[in-house]
């Protein structure tokens, strides 16, 4: 058989399924509106409050309280903002960065290190957390509504594949 001839199966092609932008403020008012629009000049999306969970009373937390922004964003404009947020990192990420299920988890320090974002002192700096699911097709059956079934575990995306996949479509050096 030629090279050409041997093809990688169409579901085992390994794609983005969401991209997660999470900014953790620890205390609700201006902060909030502050990190919302921080979002929102990074993703171009209308980010959604975080709330407490417990009260902490040491932290002056209540239960219910927003504390944070995030946003979930999927489809085409995922690689345009993965492309963004690693350029943030100069496209290095540890290996402690990838989880064994195919998912990246990394920080930015400044959001004014991500190209495009300038620095407003009304807003100041604020770090964040990233969060890349892969997946390949066929994922759906795990979250539909009806007749949900499990992902076999051939089909998951390992760890070494989610580096690959980074180093071939984003150019990423893993340290």
């Amino acid at each position: 058989m030629s090279q050409s001839a041997v093809q990688a199966h169409p579901m085992r092609e390994i794609r983005v399924g969401k991209v997660v932008v999470n900014i953790g403020l620890g205390k609700s008012g201006e902060a909030i509106e502050r990190g919302k629009k921080v979002l929102e000049q990074v993703t171009g999306q209308s980010p959604a409050q975080t709330r407490a969970k417990n009260s902490v009373r040491d932290f002056g937390i209540h239960k219910g309280e927003p504390i944070g922004v995030v946003v979930t964003v999927r489809g085409d404009e995922t690689k345009a903002l993965i492309e963004k947020l690693l350029t943030a990192r100069e496209k290095k990420l540890a290996g402690s960065s990838f989880d064994p299920r195919g998912s990246i988890s990394f920080g930015i320090r400044e959001h004014i290190e991500i190209p495009g974002i300038r620095y407003d002192p009304a807003i100041g700096i604020l770090g964040m957390n990233v969060s890349i699911l892969l997946e390949r097709p066929g994922y759906g059956v795990s979250r539909r509504n009806r007749r949900t079934s499990r992902v076999g575990k051939s089909h998951l995306v390992s760890r070494d594949e989610a580096m690959q996949y980074l180093k071939d479509n984003f150019g990423v050096t893993i340290q």
